[in-house]
């Protein structure tokens, strides 16, 4: 631990360097990231007192990426609107059922068809189903389309898969861990984590001019403080109860955007959005070790495949269900088909469960594919729906004439 600086500094200037050379590449950081992480750790060498391996800074550097994804979703949070969100319940209901029973179904077909036994097709169904909330939140917020029609549909489908993972994972813990499960916990538990969330947006919403007035802080310093706090204790009150502290951070986010220091909070936050969401991702990818893919390379591409078609379908008709265009409808898709940190904490759940030692290297293969992919497709969203259109014909008029500059939806290239 003497050295523990020096590690912390090590990791930052690497981050930085990915950072560099994807601005040159004019590509999605978040690859960048992860393969900088994936370089380093364990099996990296060790040059003096250089310790490429951050065995002792490992720890610092993951709870600092645990910050990286609080900060993440509360920016998230803060770009949006809570109204629009509890108008829209019934949409987001049935659009993240549509979501989760689509990609939930084909993940036990996967591990089914995989000759998987039982448990190891539940902990595989798991692995594939849920998004990385915090790859998404920082595509949203780089191709700055927190303002798109769609984006509401997108949070909606996150906060509903919480829901799901708080009571899937009971169920997989009973199973795996203890040989069973209590029907009543399980409904207890999911009644408990939605029920948290919709009197946090309710109560929040009530409380706007109230925090209106205790936050009119003249200090930055103070300021900062009192937000932080705010975020921090939510985020870990959120986890107490089986809410990830991630949808924590994102209900403080949606509360705040209410009030009337949104934009001074948007402006002070920034930076420490930036710092500690790299380091989440750099992180993330010290936790893979690339000499143990190999032997799950083919069923994770298949897996990836799975994915790819199913998200696809499943945005498209949760995006059709709640009226939106199939353009937008495309863009849910193609922006929530990473998986990140949620999948892996399912390959964990399997590897306590002593299950197949399988499952962690196809895990770790799995996200990073669809952690490179998910990025590039949302990036290139208009692109690719007008291929899709050309062979599905979703709409019909944008067929017709597919060099339109202007559309209902406006997309940075």
């Amino acid at each position: 631990m003497e050295h523990i600086v020096l590690e912390i500094g090590l990791a930052i200037c690497l981050i930085a360097a990915a950072g560099w050379l994807s601005t040159k590449l004019r590509f999605s950081v978040v690859p960048f990231y992860i393969l900088i992480g994936m370089a380093v750790g364990p099996h990296a060498p060790k040059f003096g007192a250089f310790d490429f391996r951050f065995i002792d800074s490992a720890p610092l550097i993951e709870f600092m990426g645990r910050l990286g994804v609080l900060f993440l979703l509360f920016y998230l949070g803060l770009e949006f609107s809570v109204g629009r969100l509890i108008k829209s319940g019934r949409s987001i209901a049935v659009g993240g059922t549509i979501y989760i029973a689509i990609n939930f179904t084909l993940g036990l077909l996967f591990g089914w068809l995989s000759g998987f036994p039982l448990n190891e097709t539940l902990v595989i169904a798991g692995i594939t189903t849920i998004s990385s909330s915090a790859i998404v939140a920082k595509v949203l917020v780089d191709l700055k389309r927190t303002a798109n029609a769609e984006t509401e549909m997108i949070l909606g489908i996150i906060m509903f898969e919480d829901v799901f993972l708080a009571v899937y994972i009971s169920v997989l813990s009973g199973l795996l861990l203890s040989g069973a499960t209590s029907v009543g916990g399980i409904v207890l538990s999911a009644l408990l984590s939605l029920g948290f969330m919709l009197v946090f947006l309710i109560a929040g919403r009530k409380a706007v001019p109230w925090l209106n007035r205790f936050l009119n802080i003249r200090s930055n310093e103070v300021f900062l403080l009192f937000v932080f706090g705010l975020l921090t204790v939510v985020a870990g009150f959120s986890e107490t109860i089986h809410v990830a502290e991630a949808i924590g951070a994102l209900l403080v986010g949606l509360v705040l955007a209410e009030t009337e220091h949104r934009h001074r909070i948007e402006k002070l936050i920034l930076p420490f959005r930036d710092f500690f969401g790299a380091l989440f991702f750099f992180s993330f990818g010290l936790t893979i070790d690339p000499l143990t893919l190999g032997g799950a390379v083919w069923l994770s591409l298949g897996a990836v495949l799975l994915t790819l078609i199913g998200n696809y379908i499943a945005g498209m008709l949760a995006g059709r269900s709640a009226g939106l265009s199939p353009k937008a409808s495309s863009n849910i898709g193609l922006t929530i088909v990473s998986r990140g940190e949620f999948s892996i904490i399912m390959a964990n759940l399997g590897k306590a469960g002593g299950l197949l030692t399988v499952l962690q290297p196809f895990a770790a293969l799995y996200v990073l594919i669809l952690a490179i992919l998910g990025p590039l497709l949302t990036k290139e969203s208009k692109l690719v729906y007008g291929l899709l259109n050309r062979w599905f014909k979703f709409d019909k008029t944008a067929a017709a004439t597919p060099d339109r500059s202007k559309t209902q939806e406006n997309h940075p290239a």
